[in-house]
């Protein structure tokens, strides 16, 4: 719904807390749901991690806008719609996001939001929207690793889903919500970031993820089956498998 990106922001980052870096993963600090990697293609190839602590809300609001909200559509989509297609793109990458909404209304599913899946979003009835697209949520992340991760991780992500759908439906209802507050932290999961000549457990988990041979190399083939899906499902095709590309293949929260 158009002006409403900078209150859906504010759902968004309850979930995404604040700075985190991940001693084994040289590309693993994030703030605010930020990458180092994204600030750095955002705001200059020379950012430090100390840049990325310091990041601005003005920082912040650049790259959720053009990276999730502008990229799904946000602004066209029904008031509620809105919000979830928003935070499932940031959670899960905005291919799968538009899939699960295009499932959601019954159109075409092919991971890109235009004038068809926005006019067959307008035509839907809005409560039920958002609560298909976060019953396939609930799916998806009950099937991340085979679903070897529900049993230590689902009671908090059962509680993002069951909070998305609730502000989601309450916002499709015509309501406002209360003030919500951001905290500083947010649980999360280790994982290494690999990309070409890289080797080990998590080329292996990418590889698999991707369908192909699964040898622990992260070679040329490797490198254009992870570029392919990252172009397919909205990210950046940079051939670099971190927390973003993870979350989109379903291999952490």
């Amino acid at each position: 719904m158009q002006g409403y990106f900078e209150d859906a922001l504010k759902l968004v980052l309850i979930h995404e807390g604040g700075y985190v870096d991940h001693p084994r993963d040289p590309g693993g600090a994030t703030n605010k749901g930020v990458t180092l990697a994204v600030f750095q293609r955002f705001f200059g190839a020379d950012r430090s991690k100390e840049d990325l602590r310091a990041i601005t809300d003005e920082q912040i609001q650049e790259v959720y806008k053009s990276g999730y909200w502008d990229k799904c559509k946000c602004d066209d989509l029904p008031a509620g719609v809105d919000y979830v297609v928003f935070d499932q793109a940031v959670n899960s990458g905005p291919g799968r996001s538009a899939k699960w909404l295009q499932a959601a209304i019954g159109t075409t599913v092919d991971g890109g939001i235009g004038p068809q899946t926005v006019a067959a979003a307008r035509n839907a009835a809005p409560d039920a929207t958002v609560n298909t697209m976060c019953d396939e949520r609930l799916t998806f992340m009950q099937n991340i690793r085979g679903g070897s991760l529900w049993e230590t991780f689902g009671l908090g992500w059962q509680r993002r889903v069951d909070g998305v759908r609730a502000h989601g439906v309450t916002l499709a209802g015509g309501d406002s919500l209360p003030e919500v507050s951001v905290p500083t932290a947010t649980p999360t999961i280790e994982y290494e970031s690999v990309r070409r000549g890289d080797k080990g457990q998590w080329v292996e988990h990418l590889q698999e993820a991707l369908g192909i041979t699964a040898d622990g190399d992260f070679g040329p083939g490797t490198e254009t089956s992870l570029k392919s899906f990252q172009s397919e499902h909205g990210l950046t095709p940079d051939g670099i498998a971190g927390r973003m590309t993870f979350r989109a293949l379903g291999l952490i929260p």
